[in-house]
């Protein structure tokens, strides 16, 4: 299971979740567009993780504003995360359905990739064209082609 990419899904909806509640107070309507999926990976791990000192850290963060967490956090959050999976079973196969059914594809610090002599190099997302569901990179490697008829890619490619 790629718990990096579950470690950027929950921030992502923390993050969310602070800025839905700043609309409320403000009197503004809140976009109901915290699509269901991320709704449901964040719903589970908030009930496994409440009250861990790495999940309320990353809460701290997201309240402060921050796009993703910091490493310090997102390594703790990893580490909880990785514990409850290996400990919790029925957690670890929710958590991997959830994922599966969310078609969320997601590439974190990928390395580097080289194409020579007419290949391809990719180190981000390869998928179908019009394959649905959402993609993310993060911290793509680099991606070199040298040669004729070669080819790289360090982000999402559809085809």
């Amino acid at each position: 299971m790629d718990v990096e990419a579950v470690v950027g899904y929950v921030f992502a909806w923390l993050t969310a979740r602070v800025a839905a509640r700043g609309a409320e107070r403000a009197g503004e309507a809140v976009d109901a567009g915290l699509d269901a999926g991320l709704e449901r990976i964040g719903g589970l791990v908030a009930g496994r993780l409440g009250g861990d000192p790495a999940w309320e850290r990353a809460g701290q963060e997201a309240e402060q504003g921050l796009e993703e967490p910091s490493e310090r956090t997102r390594r703790r959050l990893t580490d909880s995360l990785e514990d409850a999976i290996e400990h919790d079973p029925v957690f670890a196969e929710e958590l991997r359905h959830l994922l599966e059914a969310s078609g969320r594809a997601v590439a974190v610090d990928t390395g580097q990739a080289v194409a020579e002599g007419g290949g391809d190099a990719l180190t981000g997302i390869r998928r179908p064209a019009g394959s649905g569901g959402t993609a993310r990179v993060h911290n793509s490697g680099d991606a070199r082609a040298t040669g004729r008829g070669s080819r790289a890619n360090s982000g999402i490619e559809e085809h």
